[in-house]
């Protein structure tokens, strides 16, 4: 998660390249302009004609600056340890705090020492999440943690058992009491790992870079050093299941994953890690590879007494919940012990009925299918009733846009579980929403409005001296409409200086600009059969391929693990840098050959297509797609995704958001309206 100095930082380099595109081209302007009017001398020719290089040269050394000094001394990177150790711990303590259920009291999870037979590490052979003052001699999570050797554990469990929560409570600890010279504990949905292209220091610098928004070289550094321990979540979600449901054995990514693991060393020694798994997909896992030198913990179910202890603890009115709280004291070995034994369903228990209802509806729903029915149907308005809520979203509201979005992650598209659940997908991406309102609807959609959008200039260049300009203007149009039609990728605006492949894109571009101002000031004195004089010409030359190739050269790919909503912003920048930029220079070079108004409407209808179709497709896509489903999404859907997150309800990883739980996520599909009865 970028911190918000972070997300300032890339706002202010975006804005200062859009700026430094357009500064080129107003000093091009004002050196054409100069140059038109003549009786100048030599030496004045030669100052006008360098504005545009200065100005280019000033630019390409604040980008520069911006560029951190590298460093690679240890001490160095101890005191960025620092740094990152904060940035850590406020992320990761939201992410804490949403998984407690928007709280701060926690169920005391218990774990044991699985046997192993792949070369398991030196382990305590049980341990609790935290001391619990009973004067047991279990020891809690960090100095579990701390008397392993080498220190790599596994943490593994049943679904809902509790594993981000014990792993983010590790590293929340270990952040609170490192020294100076401890690894900072980094956590990295494995889910999102390239297991051919990058190794595990690769990841942790990718990770320090996306979501921490630390330069190249200064993450190159911590991992390095060695100040990075890596947390790896979710080894259970590299690969899908197999048709009748049961984890691959195979597992081609989460074995790929288990051998990078075995390959990470410190010096001599294995390196330290923390990875979890479900306990059944890793014992699939370990019938023909296992993480070596690692002790491998599972999450035992909670015990009815931990579970009074945790009711009793989020209750802020006993009374409703004494009956619950007696029958599990009573029936500690029935049915209904047994189905509130996952801090999942417990969590889901404490939200459901935190501020009303009646917890002793419970006891007569023993059955875990029934269970959770009912949970889910209290969950979401009881939820939005605990947090806050200034957009003032209704339950009824909440449900269906929700549901809505569950259709793009069933295969067949229905309202019901009609396929296994291994075949479905959890990731919602803003931008790769669009086909969820109709791919032609959506597609015929955003051509036809592309054009209308383009054809915006086309009055001025009618009511212009030269208004046959406006015949070869719609048709640009018309092409740029079909050019919208299918799906674009989103882009970026960044730092040339910030990896070497940045830099000979940029130089690259640059070069292609210098030539293709020459090719177009040529087209545009052929058309117009209007020769210019040689200073112009070659002033002009000069701006269109600076302006034009600086634009291009900034202009990339974005972040694979920024947040949704920053993605949307990186492409609409670049769509913002494109469209000032071609059409600047657009309307630059018609000016030497047509009227006022006509250059006007050229440069507008180059920059509006630019800008539309090569710059922000993906955010013109996804705009196109929330008119397309006003009736069935909130047409601001990144920030009600953002409060959902914020409640609970959903999750981020990387990119996407999840919904919170695989349950909650299943229920939603099978139910399209909220029970009118809750």
């Amino acid at each position: 998660m970028a911190g918000l100095g972070g997300r300032r930082r890339r706002r202010n380099w975006q804005l200062i390249a859009i700026l430094g595109s357009l500064a080129i081209a107003a000093s091009t302007a004002y050196a054409i302009r100069q140059l038109a009017h003549g009786g100048l001398e030599p030496a004045d020719t030669a100052g006008l004609l360098g504005l545009p290089l200065g100005v280019a040269g000033f630019m390409v050394a604040v980008m520069a600056l911006r560029k951190q000094v590298e460093g690679n001394d240890a001490e160095l990177a101890r005191s960025w340890a620092v740094t990152l150790a904060a940035q850590v711990e406020d992320g990761e303590s939201a992410v804490w705090r949403q998984l407690l259920g928007d709280d701060t009291r926690r169920i005391n999870l218990a774990y044991q020492l699985y046997p192993s037979q792949a070369r398991p590490a030196t382990a305590p052979p049980a341990g609790r999440l935290a001391d619990d003052g009973t004067g047991t001699s279990l020891p809690d999570v960090v100095s579990y943690y701390r008397a392993t050797r080498p220190l790599r554990l596994v943490i593994t469990g049943a679904a809902g058992a509790g594993k981000t929560v014990l792993a983010l409570e590790l590293l929340l600890a270990l952040i609170d009491g490192r020294q100076d010279d401890d690894p900072v504990p980094v956590r990295i949905p494995l889910s999102r790992w390239d297991t051919e292209q990058q190794t595990l220091p690769d990841l942790l610098q990718l990770r320090l870079i996306e979501a921490y928004d630390w330069p190249k070289d200064l993450a190159t550094g911590l991992v390095r050093h060695r100040m990075v321990l890596p947390v790896l979540d979710g080894l259970d979600e590299m690969d899908p299941l197999q048709p009748d449901g049961s984890p691959d054995p195979a597992a081609p990514r989460a074995t790929a994953v288990i051998r990078a693991l075995n390959a990470y060393q410190h010096g001599r020694d294995a390196g330290p890690l923390i990875l979890t798994c479900r306990t059944h997909h890793y014992d699939a896992l370990t019938a023909h590879t296992a993480v070596l030198d690692a002790a491998h913990i599972t999450i035992a179910p909670t015990t009815p007494e931990d579970a009074r202890t945790y009711l009793k603890g989020r209750a802020i009115d006993r009374v409703r919940w004494q009956p619950l709280i007696d029958h599990l004291t009573d029936h500690p070995g029935g049915p209904l012990a047994a189905t509130l034994s996952t801090p999942w369903r417990l969590c889901l228990t404490a939200t459901a009925y935190h501020r009303d209802g009646d917890p002793a509806e419970l006891l007569t729903l023993p059955a875990a299918a029934a269970l959770d029915q009912h949970l889910l149907a209290r969950y979401i308005p009881a939820a939005i009733r605990i947090a806050p809520n200034p957009h003032r979203y209704r339950p009824h509201s909440v449900h269906r846009w929700l549901h809505h979005l569950t259709t793009h992650l069933d295969p067949d598209g229905g309202l019901h579980l009609t396929t296994p659940a291994h075949t479905e997908v959890t990731d919602l991406v803003l931008h790769d929403l669009w086909p969820l309102a109709g791919t032609a609807r959506v597609r015929v959609a955003d051509g036809l409005l592309t054009t209308l959008a383009a054809f915006a200039p086309l009055p001025l260049a009618l009511t212009s001296p030269q208004p046959t300009i406006a015949w070869p203007l719609g048709a640009l149009a018309v092409l740029g409409g079909a050019s919208a039609v299918p799906a674009g990728g989103p882009l970026s605006v960044d730092n040339p200086f910030s990896t070497p492949q940045a830099r000979r894109r940029a130089i690259v571009w640059l070069a292609l600009g210098l030539t293709g101002g020459g090719g177009l000031l040529l087209g545009v004195g052929l058309f117009s059969e209007i020769a210019v004089g040689p200073m112009i010409a070659v002033a002009t030359t000069l701006g269109i391929g600076l302006t034009i190739g600086l634009a291009l050269g900034i202009t990339g790919t974005p972040r694979t693990t920024q947040r949704a909503r920053t993605i949307i912003r990186s492409d609409t920048m670049a769509g913002l840098n494109l469209s000032l930029a071609f059409g600047l220079t657009g309307g630059l070079a018609a000016s030497l050959s047509f009227a006022g108004l006509t250059a006007a409407a050229f440069g507008l209808t180059i920059g509006l297509v630019a800008g539309l179709v090569g710059g922000a497709g993906a955010t013109r896509r996804y705009v196109v797609f929330l008119l397309c489903s006003r009736r069935r999404l909130p047409f601001r859907l990144g920030r009600f995704l953002d409060w959902a997150v914020s409640i609970g309800l959903l999750r981020n990883s990387g990119p996407a958001y999840q919904y919170r739980h695989s349950e909650l996520q299943h229920w939603l599909r099978q139910h399209p309206q909220p029970p009118t009865s809750r």
